[in-house]
């Protein structure tokens, strides 16, 4: 499915001391109209179409430039040929290759990318630039089966499953802390519980709703496979610490810090990938969401030291009037033994 991706600024990519290049720009606009992974021979059969003066050397050249400005990415797919394909406001992504019908499939993995970077720590090593490929058969070369095209731009298919991951997390989260407003006994706690229940309702709507124009772009969009993998996020964030308030003996306190937990954990989650993409839509959703998260945190954060600060206070009240009363109780030796005399 070919779109019109957004041209990027070639006056703040072009290299220092280079001239503007018409013949470049049409380059760069045409590849970022295609999709898929094209080869330099595809592009250059394009590109005559649109101008047939461009020579084959000048696309090989501009090829090259939009590599290095991060406009394209090269990949092999084992075929004796490089393919190119977007990076301009694409996620960087991996690949799975049917070495039957030589079709490509693209997919993301918070796993693969943690795995990558733990490697290269234990190794001291700097990694600049990680490509994983996974050659095999597919599903329709291996059950004669006729699959749905996958043509759906992989910017696209970032920002649904961007969503989905935020609207699971959303909708756990209104359970989390609807529940939680019904089990806090302190009235300020239960206030706080629910002003965050009724933000997640609020957020989980919105988020619905920019899902529902996600969908008019593409028709067929909600069926295409999925495209970003993370383990554990796909039921929400805070489907453990919702179920962790069923428990018997959970305090105030305790709720308190199983909502900390799980902010703390949506927080991270949100911000660390979400600075890891690629500016894309995706990476919009999940700076968003981090920053709503921070806000939550801090809010419980607060609720809790005060908590903690009223609840010292109260028992400090209650130990002087102990001791009050324990002292007015006592009576001296000598006033006991003037009474038994009487």
């Amino acid at each position: 499915m070919a779109t019109t991706a957004a041209v990027p600024d070639l006056d703040r990519l072009r290299p220092a001391g280079t001239k503007r290049s018409s013949k470049r720009d049409l380059i760069v606009n045409v590849f970022l109209k295609q999709e898929g992974h094209l080869s330099a021979d595809d592009l250059v059969a394009l590109i005559k179409r649109a101008d047939h003066r461009i020579s084959r050397a000048t696309v090989y050249r501009t090829l090259q430039w939009m590599v290095d400005a991060g406009i394209a990415r090269k990949v092999d797919f084992g075929e004796g040929r490089f393919r190119f394909e977007h990076s301009y406001r694409h996620p960087r992504h991996f690949h799975l290759i049917c070495k039957t019908c030589n079709r490509s499939y693209e997919f993301l993995s918070s796993d693969i990318e943690a795995l990558v970077e733990e490697v290269a720590a234990a190794r001291a090593f700097t990694a600049r630039q990680s490509v994983v490929q996974i050659y095999g058969t597919c599903d329709a070369c291996s059950t004669g089966r006729v699959t749905q095209d996958e043509g759906s731009n992989s910017e696209l298919l970032f920002a649904r499953d961007a969503l989905r991951i935020a609207i699971a997390t959303e909708r756990s989260g209104l359970e989390f802390y609807a529940r939680g407003a019904r089990l806090v006994k302190d009235p300020r706690g239960r206030q706080i519980f629910h002003k965050l229940a009724t933000e997640e309702k609020s957020h989980l709507s919105t988020l619905e709703g920019r899902y529902q124009d996600l969908l008019k772009q593409d028709p067929q969009l909600e069926s295409r496979p999925t495209f970003l993998f993370f383990k554990g996020a796909a039921h929400g964030l805070f489907a453990a610490g919702a179920d962790q308030l069923r428990r018997d003996g959970v305090d105030d306190l305790e709720a308190l810090r199983i909502g900390i937990r799980c902010e703390r954990g949506s927080h991270r989650f949100f911000k660390r990938y979400g600075e890891r993409f690629e500016d894309s839509e995706g990476k919009r959703i999940f700076l968003e969401f981090a920053d709503e998260e921070r806000e939550h945190l801090e809010l419980l954060i607060r609720e809790y030291r005060a908590l903690v600060k009223r609840q010292r206070a109260t028992g400090h009240k209650a130990a002087a009037s102990s001791k009050r009363a324990r002292a007015g109780g006592r009576v001296k030796p000598g006033a006991r033994a003037r009474s038994a005399q009487r």
